[in-house]
């Protein structure tokens, strides 16, 4: 895969796509097997680390051997930014025409001119990403007329197109079209969907983001794509009619998004209910008027569902959950997002129905306690990962109960549960083997309860211990002894810490890669150079820029990320 990650000035800013046609003894011989090329101009030029010692602006090609499929390029300059042109797009399609695959995101100098030579050279794509960039409608229909293979393409926030451009390429190649997504594309209509309807019979994957398409165009998507596999739409203007006519036309559809809609109610969903059977996967968020009804639809009609997410629909509440425990066996990741009607007993019958749960993520759910984490967790033993974030009723119960019962549990997050504490972790480290805890903001945990994480669980990856005003030096050091895997920590708001903690974490943990540590005032710049230095995979150090000796940014300057106070 050929893949640009950092800058090149301007009068050089085509000659990574140059580099690209060569291989790693011959500069003039094309590769022609390349089968994928990925440019994204959103990335930064740290995202490449230079070498630590010496910050360098050379930049440095590795190219694999005649033989290999694919190509690296890494271009290192972090003073410039890379931007790719119609000219380097030419030099890249006539080069590398075996292409398969081509992402280019944000590449705001691509016109019609080169994704036109790209279709004309490159005949073999399979799929195309233009998010963000501004082609037209010539370059569109021109890949469709040429890539008769192609079946997977992303339009979001591809400004410059038109229904013209959308039906042109329908038109030319939507008999092998299976994925299509649209979004913030302000030009394109029902036109395009009607278009997609009559020449895109395959299609199996659409994703909508629009506020001019209404009824009109997904009715005639769900007459004519019955294939239909998954359906994410995020579009204000579609009502009822739209969910109607997809549960009785796409009887196929295993996945369902359904985004801010304040048209939608109850008889959508029971639309997708009675003719939905295969439905697996559903999201529903900010839908202000469906309720439990809507649920129960689901629930009886979609036996096979193994991942369900609710977000902020605040209509929705105990009742019609409690019918997804009962009659969808096979759940096995559940979400539930600010959702303040969610109570204990929908958990109960989650937990006596769902054993194969194995994902939980509960965000400011005000009506749940330690009675429903309990029930969960007594009932799905299988459970791998437990996020609860601003539940405030949530204590030391019902996660000692998930210590005790879920032996398989690696992620656990508990952020701003102010309610949890040292008796908590005790459980945890006894009974689970994390890989990634966050406790931020659980003000009650101290040295104590991070002290049996650290014996408990040698493998910890991940750890955010955030805004914990009793965590100490001896917690630090606990971690850098039992806890060499850990590669990343946030340490940041933590006010007991001082640069000796430091100083046995990183004595410890070789691996470390990422460590935040702004307002923790007993850290200084000498603890600082500390992680620097001692941590040879350190990639990102988050600080206050003040506390960085001028010894230490000149060592460290690629790693060193400053907290922005200076507005």
């Amino acid at each position: 895969m050929a893949q640009t990650r950092a800058g090149l000035p301007p009068h050089d800013k085509d000659r990574s796509v140059r580099d690209c046609r060569s291989t790693g003894g011959s500069r003039r011989r094309p590769v022609h097997g390349a089968p994928e090329c990925f440019i994204d101009e959103r990335l930064p030029v740290t995202t490449v680390q230079p070498q630590r010692s010496l910050p360098s602006k050379r930049k440095r090609h590795t190219l694999p051997k005649a033989n290999h499929a694919t190509e690296e390029i890494y271009v290192e300059n972090e003073l410039e930014q890379f931007c790719l042109s119609d000219a380097g797009l030419a030099l890249l399609a006539k080069s590398c025409k075996g292409l398969e695959k081509l992402s280019f995101i944000w590449c705001s100098s691509i016109t019609s001119l080169g994704l036109t030579t790209v279709a004309e050279n490159c005949k073999f794509l399979k799929s195309v990403d233009l998010q963000g960039c501004y082609v037209g409608d010539k370059g569109l229909i021109a890949l469709g007329q040429n890539c008769k293979q192609l079946e997977d393409l992303n339009l979001r926030f591809c400004e410059g197109l038109t229904d013209t451009g959308v039906v042109g390429f329908a038109q030319s190649c939507g008999s092998s079209l299976k994925s299509l997504g649209i979004a913030a594309c302000a030009w394109i209509s029902d036109v395009s969907l009607q278009a997609v309807a009559s020449h895109c019979k395959f299609l199996e994957n659409l994703s909508l983001d629009s506020e001019l398409m209404r009824n009109t165009g997904v009715v005639s998507v769900a007459q004519g794509c019955r294939s239909l596999k998954a359906l994410k739409l995020q579009c204000v203007n579609i009502s009822d009619e739209s969910l109607q006519a997809v549960g009785s036309y796409c009887s196929s559809l295993e996945q369902l998004a359904l985004y801010s809609f304040q048209r939608f109610t109850d008889r959508s969903l029971y639309a997708i209910g009675n003719g939905c059977k295969k439905l697996r996967d559903l999201t529903i968020s900010d839908c202000y008027l469906l309720s439990d009804q809507s649920l129960e639809a689901i629930a009886r009609g979609c036996t096979k569902l193994t991942n369900l997410e609710i977000n902020g629909c605040h209509n929705i509440g105990t009742s019609g959950l409690e019918y997804i425990g009962q009659l969808c066996p096979g759940l096995v990741e559940l979400s539930l997002l600010y959702c303040p009607r969610m109570g204990n007993s929908a958990l109960r019958e989650v937990g006596r129905g769902c054993s194969l749960l194995k994902a939980l993520h509960l965000v400011d759910c005000s009506s749940i306690n330690d009675d429903g984490i309990s029930a969960v967790a007594q009932g799905c033993r299988s459970l791998r990962k437990l996020h609860v974030r601003r539940c405030y009723e949530v204590g030391d119960k019902g996660i000692i109960s998930v210590g005790e019962n879920c032996k398989l549990l690696t992620d656990l997050s508990l952020r701003f549960c102010d309610r949890v504490g040292d008796e908590a972790l005790v459980a945890i480290a006894k009974g689970c083997s994390l890989k990634h805890l966050n406790v931020s903001g659980c003000h009650l945990i101290t040295d104590t309860g991070m002290t049996a994480i650290a014996r408990g669980c040698p493998d910890l990856v991940n750890l955010d211990i955030s805004v914990l005003q009793s965590i100490g030096d001896m917690a630090l050091a606990e971690l850098g002894h039992g806890c060499p895997l850990l590669k990343d920590i946030v340490l940041s708001h933590c006010r007991q810490i001082t640069d000796v903690g430091l100083a046995h974490l990183v004595t410890g943990c070789s691996r470390l890669e990422t460590c935040h540590m702004v307002y923790c005032p007993l850290v200084t710049g000498a603890g600082v150079a500390t992680v620097v230095s001692s941590c040879a995979n350190i990639k990102k150090v988050l600080v206050e820029k003040w506390k960085v000796s001028q010894r230490t940014l000149r060592r460290a300057c690629s790693i060193l990320s400053f907290l922005c106070v200076e507005l």
